[in-house]
């Protein structure tokens, strides 16, 4: 007598099903990574703005109130893979994603604002990415014009949840 090794078509066909299922689960978070990891490489375009802007507010103790006062180029003349444009408004550097970035980010803003302590000038600025919260004792210039869904920011520009 001989036995018949093998799968049935049934057995097949539900090793398929399980594995489509986890397929399906993990491809949304792949695609938050994939998007997350093109904001965190558009955020190094800011400095060519955060350089210009700590000097006027060292040398004025006031913000520049758009590219042309912080001596930058037109904002669609700053850009790179995941960016179409970097704008100084009030002191605050808005980053506008696009070119080559995801369709769920594309013509969305990240804003990068400055925290100073303003009775003490020799403090340098720090810089408070989206919905981040300001260090204490500091006060946020400018803005927060991000229209990204926190979700896909990086932990750095998200708001720390309250306890």
């Amino acid at each position: 007598m001989t036995q018949a090794r093998g799968f049935t078509l049934a057995e097949m066909l539900a090793v398929l099903a399980v594995i489509t299922i986890l397929a399906m689960m993990a491809i949304p978070s792949y695609l938050d990574k994939i998007v997350r990891a093109q904001i965190e490489a558009a955020l190094p375009l800011a400095d060519v703005a955060k350089g210009p802007v700590a000097m006027y507010w060292t040398a004025t103790q006031t913000l520049p109130a758009n590219n042309q006062a912080a001596a930058l180029p037109a904002a669609d003349k700053i850009v790179n893979n995941y960016v179409s444009a970097v704008t100084v408004v009030d002191g605050a550097i808005h980053l506008t994603l696009g070119n080559r970035a995801s369709k769920a980010v594309a013509g969305k803003i990240l804003t990068l604002r400055p925290a100073v302590v303003e009775e003490a000038p020799v403090v340098p600025i720090t810089w408070v990415c989206g919905f981040a919260d300001p260090p204490e004792k500091m006060t946020v210039m400018g803005q927060n014009q991000t229209s990204i869904d926190p979700t896909y920011l990086p932990i750095e520009c998200r708001a720390l949840k309250a306890s």
